[in-house]
């Protein structure tokens, strides 16, 4: 389905509920180290519940090693400063989908690495700084399967 790149996270609660998410949507996590918490943490284990077993999870030290083994995927970045809108974005099929750090976002040379037509933003109001990064994940990536016709999923 999707790769979910989370880019050196800071809040287990967040990743646990990706985890979830990741478990009812057939998408795959990759996290990129270091991580502002221990994958033992008991929040991640309450909010990923017992989903962590039906999801796809793993552990990189960098984004380099983690572009490796996905091997020729195609990238989005996701961003405040990105100025399209995911919306008008095709997805396809094994896309890996870039999410920031919750406290930081994506550094410049992460949100960069995708092509400029795959730099995208959620639109939201002017004066506020960023979504919850466990909610943006899930407005992009249900965007990103509704465009696949939710493949897969039980009301298909």
């Amino acid at each position: 389905m999707f790769n979910i790149i989370l880019f050196q996270p800071d809040i287990p609660s967040n990743t646990g509920n990706i985890i979830r998410l990741c478990a009812n949507t057939g998408s795959n996590l990759h996290l990129i180290e270091p991580l502002g918490f221990s994958l033992e943490s008991r929040h991640l284990r309450r909010a990923g519940l017992d989903y962590s077993d039906l999801a796809q999870v793993q552990l990189y030290p960098s984004l380099d090693a983690c572009r490796d083994e996905l091997g020729t995927v195609r990238l989005a970045t996701f961003s405040t400063r990105h100025s399209r809108t995911f919306t008008d974005f095709k997805f396809a099929d094994n896309d890996a989908l870039i999410f920031g750090s919750e406290t930081r976002g994506l550094p410049r040379f992460v949100a960069e690495s995708a092509q400029e037509s795959a730099r995208l933003t959620i639109p939201m109001l002017p004066s506020n700084r960023s979504l919850n990064l466990s909610n943006s994940v899930a407005i992009v990536i249900y965007e990103a399967w509704r465009q696949l016709g939710f493949r897969g999923s039980r009301v298909v």
